[in-house]
């Protein structure tokens, strides 16, 4: 068996493409209307709980700025995104990877063993004995595929023009549309900064083998 089975090396890299288009293209979106609201409407600044800055071009899809341009390669994008995400769930589920790597026993939270985890994570000491992954690294798998990314699926639905007379419960579920909206916002950049600490210590972890293994799959541990 190798370390990363196939349907999980796939999703990876074809995630990576969706979630750093996704972001990059809504962040041009975003510059359309800065202002984040909470239930049903909002359009003035004194009804907004937050202006975000303006992205500059450099950082959007397309570069320039085109909201037209920018929602054809969020919808582009969206659609793989969302399947793929299906796809690794039950990938996860039929090869018990979840089960085996992801999921936490009650043992792993006594405050004492989090804390040593914690303690190894500043030493830069990431493996774990007899399992994959350690506390901190499940943890943060485990939020990312079950919350972080399904929350952009739904809140992206909710927010989705034309979807509201399907999706009406799922929009009132979230507390209105432009909940949903400021939800879409929180949960980008939720991934953002946890793409942003991945990437961080796969560098100090050891970044040619780390790719590597994500590519061929690696060896068994």
């Amino acid at each position: 068996m190798k370390r990363h089975a196939l349907s999980t090396r796939v999703w990876h890299w074809l995630n990576l493409v969706c979630v750093v288009v996704l972001f990059m293209s809504g962040l041009t979106i975003s510059n359309a209307h800065r202002r984040l609201y909470w239930g049903d409407w909002g359009f003035s600044a004194e009804q907004a709980w937050l202006a975000v800055p303006r992205f500059p071009d450099w950082i959007t899809i397309p570069g320039y700025y085109s909201l037209a341009v920018a929602r054809d390669w969020h919808i582009l994008m969206a659609w793989p995104f969302a399947l793929g995400l299906a796809f690794m769930w039950i990938a996860m589920l039929a090869n018990r990877h979840f089960a085996r790597d992801i999921a936490t026993s009650r043992e792993e939270w006594r405050p004492a063993a989090v804390w040593h985890d914690v303690v190894e994570h500043l030493k830069l000491h990431f493996e774990h004995e007899g399992s994959k992954y350690n506390f901190l690294q499940k943890l943060a798998y485990g939020l990312v595929l079950g919350v972080f990314l399904p929350m952009m699926v739904l809140t992206g639905m909710s927010i989705s023009p034309g979807m509201e007379p399907t999706l009406g419960w799922l929009v009132e579920l979230f507390g209105g549309r432009q909940s949903a909206r400021s939800l879409h916002f929180i949960f980008a950049f939720a991934i953002a900064g946890f793409f942003v600490v991945h990437v961080l210590l796969v560098l100090l972890s050891g970044p040619v083998h780390q790719i590597r293994d994500m590519i061929t799959g690696g060896r068994a541990q």
